[in-house]
Protein backbone atom coordinates (compact mmCIF):
# COMPACT_ATOMS: atom_id res chain seq x y z
CA UNK A 1 0.00 0.00 0.00
CA UNK A 2 1.13 3.58 -0.68
CA UNK A 3 2.22 6.11 1.90
CA UNK A 4 -1.20 7.63 2.42
CA UNK A 5 -1.54 10.97 4.22
CA UNK A 6 -3.83 9.48 6.88
CA UNK A 7 -1.01 7.27 8.19
CA UNK A 8 0.44 10.39 9.86
CA UNK A 9 -2.71 10.52 12.00
CA UNK A 10 -2.82 6.87 13.03
CA UNK A 11 -2.79 6.52 16.83
CA UNK A 12 0.47 5.20 18.30
CA UNK A 13 0.72 1.41 18.00
CA UNK A 14 -1.96 1.04 15.31
CA UNK A 15 -0.41 -0.80 12.32
CA UNK A 16 -0.95 0.22 8.70
CA UNK A 17 -1.99 -3.27 7.70
CA UNK A 18 -3.53 -6.38 9.25
CA UNK A 19 -3.47 -10.04 8.25
CA UNK A 20 -6.98 -10.93 7.01
CA UNK A 21 -6.00 -14.59 6.93
CA UNK A 22 -4.94 -14.82 10.56
CA UNK A 23 -7.92 -17.11 11.10
CA UNK A 24 -9.39 -19.40 8.49
CA UNK A 25 -12.94 -18.64 9.58
CA UNK A 26 -14.99 -17.13 12.41
CA UNK A 27 -15.45 -20.42 14.36
CA UNK A 28 -11.64 -20.76 14.48
CA UNK A 29 -11.43 -17.26 15.96
CA UNK A 30 -14.26 -18.05 18.40
CA UNK A 31 -12.53 -21.25 19.53
CA UNK A 32 -9.46 -19.29 20.59
CA UNK A 33 -11.64 -16.80 22.44
CA UNK A 34 -13.57 -19.50 24.30
CA UNK A 35 -10.32 -21.12 25.43
CA UNK A 36 -8.79 -17.84 26.55
CA UNK A 37 -11.83 -16.23 28.25
CA UNK A 38 -13.94 -19.23 29.31
CA UNK A 39 -14.61 -18.02 32.87
CA UNK A 40 -15.27 -14.38 31.85
CA UNK A 41 -18.79 -13.01 31.69
CA UNK A 42 -19.78 -12.71 28.02
CA UNK A 43 -23.35 -11.40 27.95
CA UNK A 44 -25.86 -9.97 30.35
CA UNK A 45 -29.54 -9.38 29.64
CA UNK A 46 -32.23 -8.46 32.17
CA UNK A 47 -29.91 -9.44 35.00
CA UNK A 48 -28.99 -12.90 33.66
CA UNK A 49 -25.32 -13.51 32.88
CA UNK A 50 -23.73 -16.07 30.54
CA UNK A 51 -19.99 -16.82 30.64
CA UNK A 52 -17.90 -17.47 27.53
CA UNK A 53 -17.77 -21.16 28.48
CA UNK A 54 -21.58 -21.29 28.71
CA UNK A 55 -21.97 -19.54 25.34
CA UNK A 56 -19.53 -22.08 23.84
CA UNK A 57 -21.49 -25.03 25.25
CA UNK A 58 -24.94 -23.69 24.33
CA UNK A 59 -23.88 -22.69 20.81
CA UNK A 60 -22.42 -26.20 20.34
CA UNK A 61 -25.78 -27.65 21.40
CA UNK A 62 -27.54 -25.38 18.93
CA UNK A 63 -25.10 -26.21 16.11
CA UNK A 64 -25.61 -29.91 16.86
CA UNK A 65 -29.39 -29.51 16.62
CA UNK A 66 -29.13 -27.73 13.27
CA UNK A 67 -26.81 -30.42 11.97
CA UNK A 68 -28.30 -33.60 13.40
CA UNK A 69 -32.00 -32.88 13.98
CA UNK A 70 -32.84 -30.23 11.39
CA UNK A 71 -30.59 -31.83 8.77
CA UNK A 72 -29.14 -28.49 7.67
CA UNK A 73 -25.94 -28.49 5.63
CA UNK A 74 -23.01 -26.12 5.22
CA UNK A 75 -24.09 -23.13 3.12
CA UNK A 76 -27.78 -23.35 4.03
CA UNK A 77 -29.26 -20.00 5.08
CA UNK A 78 -30.80 -19.44 8.51
CA UNK A 79 -32.72 -16.29 9.41
CA UNK A 80 -32.59 -14.79 12.90
CA UNK A 81 -35.45 -12.47 13.76
CA UNK A 82 -35.06 -11.34 17.35
CA UNK A 83 -34.25 -8.21 19.34
CA UNK A 84 -31.18 -8.22 21.60
CA UNK A 85 -31.57 -11.14 24.01
CA UNK A 86 -29.36 -14.03 25.17
CA UNK A 87 -30.74 -16.34 22.48
CA UNK A 88 -29.31 -14.13 19.71
CA UNK A 89 -25.55 -14.73 20.14
CA UNK A 90 -26.15 -18.43 20.87
CA UNK A 91 -28.17 -18.85 17.67
CA UNK A 92 -25.71 -16.78 15.60
CA UNK A 93 -22.54 -18.47 16.84
CA UNK A 94 -24.19 -21.91 16.68
CA UNK A 95 -25.23 -21.33 13.06
CA UNK A 96 -21.72 -20.18 12.11
CA UNK A 97 -20.17 -23.22 13.82
CA UNK A 98 -22.47 -25.43 11.72
CA UNK A 99 -21.28 -23.67 8.55
CA UNK A 100 -24.63 -21.99 7.93
CA UNK A 101 -25.10 -18.52 6.49
CA UNK A 102 -26.81 -16.14 8.92
CA UNK A 103 -29.55 -13.85 7.58
CA UNK A 104 -30.21 -11.10 10.15
CA UNK A 105 -33.80 -9.86 9.96
CA UNK A 106 -35.43 -6.82 11.53
CA UNK A 107 -38.08 -8.15 13.97
CA UNK A 108 -40.33 -5.19 13.14
CA UNK A 109 -40.64 -6.15 9.48
CA UNK A 110 -44.13 -6.58 8.11
CA UNK A 111 -45.15 -9.89 6.56
CA UNK A 112 -44.52 -8.46 3.07
CA UNK A 113 -40.97 -7.39 3.93
CA UNK A 114 -40.23 -10.74 5.58
CA UNK A 115 -41.50 -12.64 2.55
CA UNK A 116 -39.14 -10.81 0.20
CA UNK A 117 -36.06 -11.36 2.36
CA UNK A 118 -36.77 -15.03 3.08
CA UNK A 119 -37.60 -15.85 -0.54
CA UNK A 120 -34.58 -13.98 -1.90
CA UNK A 121 -32.15 -15.60 0.57
CA UNK A 122 -33.70 -19.06 0.19
CA UNK A 123 -33.66 -19.41 3.99
CA UNK A 124 -34.38 -22.95 5.13
CA UNK A 125 -34.54 -22.24 8.87
CA UNK A 126 -35.47 -19.40 11.19
CA UNK A 127 -35.09 -18.51 14.85
CA UNK A 128 -37.89 -16.11 15.72
CA UNK A 129 -39.14 -14.47 18.89
CA UNK A 130 -42.80 -15.29 19.61
CA UNK A 131 -43.80 -11.60 19.48
CA UNK A 132 -43.45 -11.64 15.67
CA UNK A 133 -44.32 -15.24 14.81
CA UNK A 134 -47.84 -14.33 13.62
CA UNK A 135 -46.29 -12.54 10.62
CA UNK A 136 -44.25 -15.61 9.78
CA UNK A 137 -47.41 -17.71 9.75
CA UNK A 138 -48.90 -15.41 7.07
CA UNK A 139 -46.06 -15.91 4.58
CA UNK A 140 -44.55 -19.29 5.51
CA UNK A 141 -45.94 -21.08 2.45
CA UNK A 142 -44.21 -18.58 0.16
CA UNK A 143 -40.78 -19.52 1.56
CA UNK A 144 -38.45 -22.54 1.73
CA UNK A 145 -38.39 -22.43 5.53
CA UNK A 146 -38.84 -25.93 7.01
CA UNK A 147 -37.16 -25.52 10.42
CA UNK A 148 -38.83 -23.03 12.77
CA UNK A 149 -37.35 -22.39 16.21
CA UNK A 150 -39.43 -20.02 18.31
CA UNK A 151 -38.62 -18.48 21.65
CA UNK A 152 -39.92 -16.04 24.23
CA UNK A 153 -37.86 -13.16 25.58
CA UNK A 154 -37.54 -14.67 29.05
CA UNK A 155 -36.66 -18.23 27.98
CA UNK A 156 -32.98 -18.11 28.98
CA UNK A 157 -33.35 -15.90 32.04
CA UNK A 158 -34.01 -18.95 34.17
CA UNK A 159 -36.18 -19.71 37.18
CA UNK A 160 -39.00 -17.47 38.32
CA UNK A 161 -37.69 -14.38 36.52
CA UNK A 162 -37.92 -15.94 33.06
CA UNK A 163 -41.48 -17.07 33.71
CA UNK A 164 -42.50 -13.63 34.96
CA UNK A 165 -40.98 -11.84 31.94
CA UNK A 166 -42.79 -14.19 29.55
CA UNK A 167 -46.09 -13.77 31.41
CA UNK A 168 -45.87 -9.97 31.47
CA UNK A 169 -44.88 -9.69 27.79
CA UNK A 170 -47.67 -12.02 26.67
CA UNK A 171 -50.54 -11.37 29.08
CA UNK A 172 -50.02 -7.91 30.56
CA UNK A 173 -48.40 -5.98 27.71
CA UNK A 174 -50.22 -8.08 25.07
CA UNK A 175 -47.12 -8.10 22.86
CA UNK A 176 -47.51 -11.66 21.49
CA UNK A 177 -50.30 -11.98 18.89
CA UNK A 178 -51.62 -15.55 18.66
CA UNK A 179 -50.04 -17.74 15.99
CA UNK A 180 -50.22 -21.29 14.73
CA UNK A 181 -46.94 -22.86 13.64
CA UNK A 182 -47.48 -26.58 14.39
CA UNK A 183 -44.02 -27.70 13.22
CA UNK A 184 -42.16 -25.11 15.32
CA UNK A 185 -39.82 -26.22 18.11
CA UNK A 186 -38.99 -24.23 21.24
CA UNK A 187 -35.46 -22.83 21.47
CA UNK A 188 -34.79 -24.58 24.76
CA UNK A 189 -36.03 -27.90 23.32
CA UNK A 190 -33.72 -27.47 20.33
CA UNK A 191 -30.77 -27.05 22.73
CA UNK A 192 -31.79 -30.23 24.63
CA UNK A 193 -32.13 -32.25 21.42
CA UNK A 194 -28.77 -30.99 20.16
CA UNK A 195 -27.12 -32.03 23.43
CA UNK A 196 -28.00 -35.67 22.68
CA UNK A 197 -25.80 -35.72 19.57
CA UNK A 198 -22.16 -35.11 18.85
CA UNK A 199 -21.41 -32.03 16.80
CA UNK A 200 -19.04 -32.47 13.83
CA UNK A 201 -17.12 -29.41 12.71
CA UNK A 202 -17.63 -28.77 8.99
CA UNK A 203 -14.74 -27.66 6.79
CA UNK A 204 -15.28 -23.90 6.36
CA UNK A 205 -13.13 -21.99 3.86
CA UNK A 206 -12.34 -18.31 4.35
CA UNK A 207 -14.24 -17.52 1.14
CA UNK A 208 -17.41 -19.26 2.36
CA UNK A 209 -20.30 -16.96 3.21
CA UNK A 210 -20.91 -16.12 6.87
CA UNK A 211 -23.69 -13.53 6.55
CA UNK A 212 -26.22 -12.28 4.04
CA UNK A 213 -26.64 -8.72 5.20
CA UNK A 214 -29.68 -7.17 3.55
CA UNK A 215 -29.56 -3.56 2.51
CA UNK A 216 -31.89 -1.34 0.56
CA UNK A 217 -31.22 -0.50 -3.06
CA UNK A 218 -31.86 2.48 -5.30
CA UNK A 219 -34.69 0.54 -6.89
CA UNK A 220 -36.24 -0.09 -3.51
CA UNK A 221 -35.48 -3.80 -3.81
CA UNK A 222 -33.64 -5.14 -0.78
CA UNK A 223 -30.33 -6.81 -1.71
CA UNK A 224 -28.21 -9.31 0.21
CA UNK A 225 -24.58 -8.24 0.65
CA UNK A 226 -22.43 -11.38 0.60
CA UNK A 227 -20.09 -11.20 3.58
CA UNK A 228 -17.58 -14.03 3.82
CA UNK A 229 -15.76 -15.38 6.85
CA UNK A 230 -12.63 -13.60 5.55
CA UNK A 231 -14.54 -10.29 5.33
CA UNK A 232 -15.58 -10.50 8.99
CA UNK A 233 -12.22 -11.84 10.24
CA UNK A 234 -10.51 -8.93 8.46
CA UNK A 235 -12.98 -6.40 9.88
CA UNK A 236 -12.43 -7.80 13.37
CA UNK A 237 -8.64 -7.51 13.04
CA UNK A 238 -8.93 -3.95 11.66
CA UNK A 239 -11.24 -2.64 14.36
CA UNK A 240 -9.37 -4.55 17.10
CA UNK A 241 -6.23 -2.61 16.21
CA UNK A 242 -8.13 0.68 15.90
CA UNK A 243 -9.78 0.32 19.29
CA UNK A 244 -6.48 -0.40 21.07
CA UNK A 245 -6.13 3.14 22.49
CA UNK A 246 -9.38 2.56 24.41
CA UNK A 247 -8.52 -0.89 25.77
CA UNK A 248 -6.87 -1.30 29.15
CA UNK A 249 -4.58 -4.30 29.75
CA UNK A 250 -5.91 -6.63 32.43
CA UNK A 251 -9.34 -4.92 32.51
CA UNK A 252 -12.41 -6.58 31.06
CA UNK A 253 -14.20 -4.05 28.89
CA UNK A 254 -17.94 -3.68 29.36
CA UNK A 255 -19.84 -2.70 26.23
CA UNK A 256 -23.37 -1.32 26.11
CA UNK A 257 -25.11 -3.02 23.18
CA UNK A 258 -28.25 -1.01 22.52
CA UNK A 259 -28.22 -1.17 18.73
CA UNK A 260 -29.90 -4.38 17.50
CA UNK A 261 -27.55 -7.20 16.55
CA UNK A 262 -29.22 -7.61 13.15
CA UNK A 263 -27.83 -4.15 12.26
CA UNK A 264 -24.40 -4.51 10.63
CA UNK A 265 -22.73 -1.99 12.98
CA UNK A 266 -23.85 -3.80 16.15
CA UNK A 267 -23.23 -7.22 14.61
CA UNK A 268 -19.63 -6.55 13.62
CA UNK A 269 -18.51 -4.24 16.44
CA UNK A 270 -20.59 -5.32 19.45
CA UNK A 271 -21.28 -8.89 18.38
CA UNK A 272 -17.90 -9.98 17.00
CA UNK A 273 -15.17 -7.41 17.79
CA UNK A 274 -16.05 -7.11 21.48
CA UNK A 275 -16.43 -10.87 21.71
CA UNK A 276 -12.95 -11.30 20.21
CA UNK A 277 -11.31 -9.33 23.03
CA UNK A 278 -13.23 -11.13 25.79
CA UNK A 279 -15.41 -8.13 26.64
CA UNK A 280 -18.75 -8.29 28.40
CA UNK A 281 -21.76 -7.07 26.37
CA UNK A 282 -24.81 -5.74 28.15
CA UNK A 283 -27.68 -6.47 25.77
CA UNK A 284 -30.44 -3.86 25.76
CA UNK A 285 -33.64 -5.42 24.44
CA UNK A 286 -35.64 -2.23 23.97
CA UNK A 287 -33.54 0.96 23.91
CA UNK A 288 -36.62 2.99 22.90
CA UNK A 289 -37.82 2.62 26.49
CA UNK A 290 -35.47 5.35 27.71
CA UNK A 291 -36.41 5.20 31.44
CA UNK A 292 -35.72 1.44 31.49
CA UNK A 293 -32.55 1.95 29.46
CA UNK A 294 -31.19 4.49 31.94
CA UNK A 295 -32.14 2.17 34.82
CA UNK A 296 -29.99 -0.51 33.16
CA UNK A 297 -27.08 1.89 32.56
CA UNK A 298 -27.05 2.74 36.28
CA UNK A 299 -26.33 -0.91 37.14
CA UNK A 300 -23.07 -1.30 35.19
CA UNK A 301 -19.55 0.18 35.27
CA UNK A 302 -19.55 0.22 31.46
CA UNK A 303 -16.43 1.31 29.59
CA UNK A 304 -17.56 1.47 25.94
CA UNK A 305 -20.74 2.23 24.08
CA UNK A 306 -21.99 2.26 20.51
CA UNK A 307 -25.08 3.91 19.12
CA UNK A 308 -26.55 6.23 16.53
CA UNK A 309 -26.94 9.98 16.87
CA UNK A 310 -30.63 9.75 17.83
CA UNK A 311 -29.85 7.30 20.64
CA UNK A 312 -27.21 9.55 22.19
CA UNK A 313 -29.43 12.59 21.70
CA UNK A 314 -32.37 10.75 23.28
CA UNK A 315 -30.30 9.91 26.35
CA UNK A 316 -29.03 13.48 26.66
CA UNK A 317 -32.61 14.70 26.81
CA UNK A 318 -33.68 12.42 29.64
CA UNK A 319 -34.23 14.32 32.89
CA UNK A 320 -32.37 11.76 35.04
CA UNK A 321 -29.38 11.17 32.75
CA UNK A 322 -27.13 12.77 35.38
CA UNK A 323 -27.86 9.82 37.68
CA UNK A 324 -25.82 7.53 35.40
CA UNK A 325 -22.20 6.95 36.44
CA UNK A 326 -20.06 7.68 33.36
CA UNK A 327 -16.76 7.65 35.24
CA UNK A 328 -15.67 4.35 33.65
CA UNK A 329 -16.67 5.31 30.08
CA UNK A 330 -13.59 5.69 27.87
CA UNK A 331 -15.25 6.26 24.53
CA UNK A 332 -18.45 6.11 22.50
CA UNK A 333 -18.69 5.33 18.80
CA UNK A 334 -21.49 6.64 16.60
CA UNK A 335 -22.38 4.94 13.34
CA UNK A 336 -25.31 4.31 11.04
CA UNK A 337 -25.90 8.06 10.55
CA UNK A 338 -24.02 11.32 10.95
CA UNK A 339 -23.13 12.31 14.49
CA UNK A 340 -24.24 15.90 14.94
CA UNK A 341 -21.62 18.28 16.31
CA UNK A 342 -23.95 19.59 19.04
CA UNK A 343 -24.71 16.04 20.23
CA UNK A 344 -21.02 15.08 20.29
CA UNK A 345 -20.13 18.18 22.30
CA UNK A 346 -22.95 17.66 24.81
CA UNK A 347 -22.03 13.97 25.16
CA UNK A 348 -18.37 14.75 25.85
CA UNK A 349 -19.38 17.39 28.40
CA UNK A 350 -21.69 14.90 30.16
CA UNK A 351 -19.44 11.83 30.09
CA UNK A 352 -15.93 13.21 29.84
CA UNK A 353 -15.27 10.85 26.93
CA UNK A 354 -15.41 11.47 23.18
CA UNK A 355 -18.28 10.54 20.87
CA UNK A 356 -16.52 9.80 17.62
CA UNK A 357 -17.96 9.00 14.22
CA UNK A 358 -17.22 6.08 11.96
CA UNK A 359 -18.36 5.32 8.42
CA UNK A 360 -19.29 2.27 6.48
CA UNK A 361 -22.05 0.22 4.91
CA UNK A 362 -23.49 -3.28 5.07
CA UNK A 363 -21.43 -4.03 1.96
CA UNK A 364 -18.18 -3.16 3.81
CA UNK A 365 -18.76 -5.24 7.01
CA UNK A 366 -19.25 -2.18 7.82
CA UNK A 367 -16.32 0.03 8.86
CA UNK A 368 -14.28 1.75 6.14
CA UNK A 369 -13.15 4.77 8.13
CA UNK A 370 -13.35 6.00 11.68
CA UNK A 371 -12.01 8.87 13.71
CA UNK A 372 -8.89 8.25 15.83
CA UNK A 373 -9.71 7.10 19.37
CA UNK A 374 -6.70 8.71 21.05
CA UNK A 375 -8.26 12.14 21.53
CA UNK A 376 -7.33 13.51 18.09
CA UNK A 377 -10.76 12.99 16.54
CA UNK A 378 -12.13 15.63 14.16
CA UNK A 379 -15.84 16.16 14.75
CA UNK A 380 -17.76 16.66 11.51
CA UNK A 381 -15.62 14.17 9.60
CA UNK A 382 -15.97 10.40 9.16
CA UNK A 383 -12.33 9.97 10.12
CA UNK A 384 -9.63 8.12 8.21
CA UNK A 385 -9.44 4.65 6.64
CA UNK A 386 -8.75 1.70 8.94
CA UNK A 387 -5.68 -0.57 8.45
CA UNK A 388 -5.48 -2.36 5.06
CA UNK A 389 -8.21 -0.02 3.74
CA UNK A 390 -7.89 2.43 0.88
CA UNK A 391 -10.42 5.17 0.12
CA UNK A 392 -10.62 7.60 -2.78
CA UNK A 393 -12.91 10.30 -4.08
CA UNK A 394 -13.72 9.41 -7.70
CA UNK A 395 -15.66 11.18 -10.42
CA UNK A 396 -18.39 9.64 -12.59
CA UNK A 397 -15.77 8.03 -14.83
CA UNK A 398 -13.93 6.41 -11.94
CA UNK A 399 -11.04 8.89 -12.01
CA UNK A 400 -9.60 10.35 -8.80
CA UNK A 401 -10.45 14.02 -8.16
CA UNK A 402 -8.16 16.60 -6.59
CA UNK A 403 -7.89 17.01 -2.80
CA UNK A 404 -10.81 19.06 -1.51
CA UNK A 405 -12.98 18.40 -4.57
CA UNK A 406 -16.29 16.58 -4.23
CA UNK A 407 -16.94 13.18 -5.79
CA UNK A 408 -18.13 9.71 -4.86
CA UNK A 409 -16.57 8.05 -1.82
CA UNK A 410 -15.14 4.70 -2.94
CA UNK A 411 -13.25 2.12 -0.92
CA UNK A 412 -11.46 -1.19 -1.09
CA UNK A 413 -10.09 -3.61 1.47
CA UNK A 414 -10.44 -7.18 2.74
CA UNK A 415 -13.68 -6.25 4.57
CA UNK A 416 -15.50 -5.34 1.33
CA UNK A 417 -18.09 -7.83 0.03
CA UNK A 418 -17.60 -9.89 -3.12
CA UNK A 419 -20.95 -8.74 -4.51
CA UNK A 420 -24.70 -9.06 -4.05
CA UNK A 421 -26.49 -12.39 -3.55
CA UNK A 422 -27.80 -13.73 -6.87
CA UNK A 423 -27.33 -10.33 -8.54
CA UNK A 424 -24.02 -10.56 -10.45
CA UNK A 425 -25.31 -8.06 -13.01
CA UNK A 426 -25.12 -5.32 -10.36
CA UNK A 427 -21.41 -5.74 -9.73
CA UNK A 428 -20.40 -3.75 -12.82
CA UNK A 429 -22.20 -0.71 -11.50
CA UNK A 430 -21.36 -1.34 -7.82
CA UNK A 431 -17.58 -1.43 -8.38
CA UNK A 432 -15.25 0.75 -10.44
CA UNK A 433 -12.82 -1.50 -12.38
CA UNK A 434 -14.04 -4.48 -10.40
CA UNK A 435 -12.23 -3.33 -7.23
CA UNK A 436 -13.41 0.06 -5.96
CA UNK A 437 -16.70 -0.21 -4.10
CA UNK A 438 -18.98 2.72 -4.86
CA UNK A 439 -20.70 3.93 -1.69
CA UNK A 440 -23.19 6.22 -3.41
CA UNK A 441 -22.19 9.05 -1.06
CA UNK A 442 -20.64 12.32 -2.19
CA UNK A 443 -17.68 13.36 -0.09
CA UNK A 444 -14.38 15.22 0.04
CA UNK A 445 -10.93 14.32 1.32
CA UNK A 446 -8.70 16.92 2.97
CA UNK A 447 -4.90 17.12 2.83
CA UNK A 448 -4.53 15.06 6.03
CA UNK A 449 -6.60 12.19 4.63
CA UNK A 450 -9.73 12.87 6.69
CA UNK A 451 -12.98 12.31 4.81
CA UNK A 452 -16.25 14.19 5.04
CA UNK A 453 -19.69 13.37 3.62
CA UNK A 454 -21.18 16.22 1.61
CA UNK A 455 -24.39 14.76 0.22
CA UNK A 456 -25.97 11.60 -1.12
CA UNK A 457 -26.04 10.54 -4.72
CA UNK A 458 -28.95 8.26 -4.23
CA UNK A 459 -32.38 9.31 -3.12
CA UNK A 460 -31.94 7.34 0.08
CA UNK A 461 -33.67 8.67 3.19
CA UNK A 462 -31.84 8.30 6.52
CA UNK A 463 -34.31 7.70 9.37
CA UNK A 464 -32.36 7.30 12.64
CA UNK A 465 -29.56 5.44 10.92
CA UNK A 466 -31.80 3.17 8.87
CA UNK A 467 -31.73 3.42 5.10
CA UNK A 468 -35.15 4.02 3.58
CA UNK A 469 -35.62 3.93 -0.18
CA UNK A 470 -38.41 5.94 -1.81
CA UNK A 471 -39.27 3.41 -4.51
CA UNK A 472 -40.34 0.81 -1.95
CA UNK A 473 -42.74 3.23 -0.24
CA UNK A 474 -43.98 4.55 -3.59
CA UNK A 475 -44.74 1.00 -4.75
CA UNK A 476 -46.90 0.43 -1.66
CA UNK A 477 -48.83 3.73 -1.93
CA UNK A 478 -49.30 3.27 -5.69
CA UNK A 479 -51.16 0.06 -4.84
CA UNK A 480 -54.02 2.12 -3.34
CA UNK A 481 -57.02 2.38 -5.64
CA UNK A 482 -57.52 6.07 -4.89
CA UNK A 483 -53.94 7.03 -5.83
CA UNK A 484 -52.94 8.22 -9.29
CA UNK A 485 -49.30 9.16 -8.76
CA UNK A 486 -46.93 9.29 -5.83
CA UNK A 487 -43.42 10.46 -4.99
CA UNK A 488 -41.56 10.17 -1.70
CA UNK A 489 -38.66 12.17 -0.25
CA UNK A 490 -36.92 12.69 3.08
CA UNK A 491 -37.28 15.98 4.89
CA UNK A 492 -35.01 17.15 7.73
CA UNK A 493 -36.02 16.21 11.26
CA UNK A 494 -34.29 17.13 14.53
CA UNK A 495 -34.97 13.78 16.19
CA UNK A 496 -34.51 11.31 13.33
CA UNK A 497 -32.20 13.17 10.91
CA UNK A 498 -34.95 12.72 8.28
CA UNK A 499 -38.57 11.62 8.11
CA UNK A 500 -40.55 10.36 5.13
CA UNK A 501 -42.92 12.71 3.30
CA UNK A 502 -45.25 11.53 0.51
CA UNK A 503 -46.60 13.62 -2.37
CA UNK A 504 -49.78 12.16 -3.84
CA UNK A 505 -51.94 12.95 -6.85
CA UNK A 506 -55.44 11.69 -6.09
CA UNK A 507 -57.46 9.43 -8.35
CA UNK A 508 -60.42 9.71 -5.96
CA UNK A 509 -61.02 13.05 -4.23
CA UNK A 510 -62.24 11.31 -1.05
CA UNK A 511 -58.69 10.08 -0.25
CA UNK A 512 -57.37 11.43 3.08
CA UNK A 513 -53.90 11.78 4.58
CA UNK A 514 -54.79 9.33 7.35
CA UNK A 515 -55.87 6.69 4.84
CA UNK A 516 -52.48 6.83 3.15
CA UNK A 517 -50.59 6.65 6.46
CA UNK A 518 -52.74 3.76 7.75
CA UNK A 519 -52.22 1.80 4.53
CA UNK A 520 -48.47 2.26 4.84
CA UNK A 521 -48.54 1.08 8.45
CA UNK A 522 -50.14 -2.17 7.30
CA UNK A 523 -47.43 -2.81 4.73
CA UNK A 524 -44.27 -1.18 5.99
CA UNK A 525 -42.10 -1.07 9.09
CA UNK A 526 -42.92 2.00 11.18
CA UNK A 527 -39.75 3.99 10.35
CA UNK A 528 -40.52 3.72 6.61
CA UNK A 529 -44.04 5.16 6.95
CA UNK A 530 -44.69 8.77 5.90
CA UNK A 531 -45.11 11.26 8.72
CA UNK A 532 -46.99 13.59 6.41
CA UNK A 533 -48.78 13.52 3.04
CA UNK A 534 -49.12 16.43 0.66
CA UNK A 535 -51.79 16.23 -2.03
CA UNK A 536 -50.69 17.74 -5.35
CA UNK A 537 -52.39 18.49 -8.69
CA UNK A 538 -49.32 17.18 -10.51
CA UNK A 539 -45.74 16.04 -9.78
CA UNK A 540 -42.60 17.53 -11.37
CA UNK A 541 -41.43 15.38 -14.29
CA UNK A 542 -38.60 15.22 -16.81
CA UNK A 543 -39.07 15.25 -20.56
CA UNK A 544 -39.42 11.48 -20.60
CA UNK A 545 -42.01 11.52 -17.82
CA UNK A 546 -39.74 10.53 -14.93
CA UNK A 547 -40.71 12.09 -11.62
CA UNK A 548 -38.00 14.48 -10.43
CA UNK A 549 -37.72 14.01 -6.66
CA UNK A 550 -34.95 16.61 -6.51
CA UNK A 551 -37.44 19.39 -7.27
CA UNK A 552 -39.66 18.24 -4.41
CA UNK A 553 -36.70 18.27 -2.02
CA UNK A 554 -35.65 21.76 -3.11
CA UNK A 555 -39.12 23.09 -2.38
CA UNK A 556 -39.47 21.32 0.96
CA UNK A 557 -36.10 21.79 2.67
Amino acid sequence: MSDFPWYNHYPKGVPREINPDQYKNLPELFEEIFQKHGSNEAYENMGKVLTYAEVDELSNDFASYLQNEAGLKKGDRMAIQMPNCLQYPIAMIGALKAGLVVVGTNPLYTAREMAHQFKDSGAKAIVIVANFASNLEKILEETEIKTIIHTQLGDLLGGLKGGIVNFVVKNIKKMVPSYNLPTAIKFKDALKKGRNHSFKKPEIASSDLAFLQYTGGTTGVSKGAQLSHRNLVAHTMQTKEWFKPLFTDGLQEQMITALPLYHIFALAVNGILMFSIGAKSILITNPRDMPAFIKELKKHPFTLMTGVNTLFNGLLNQPNINEVDFSHLKGSIGGGMAVQKAVAEKWKKLTGGPLVEGYGLSETSPVLSVNPLDGTERIGTIGIPTPSTDMKILDEDGKEVAVGEAGEICGKGPQVMSGYWKKPELNDTTFFNGEWFRTGDVGVQDEDGFFKIVDRIKDMINVSGFNVYPNEIEDVIAGMEKVLEVAVIGIPDEKSTEVVKAFVVKKDESLTEQEVIDFCKENLTAYKCPKSVSFEKELPKSNVGKIIRRHLRENNN
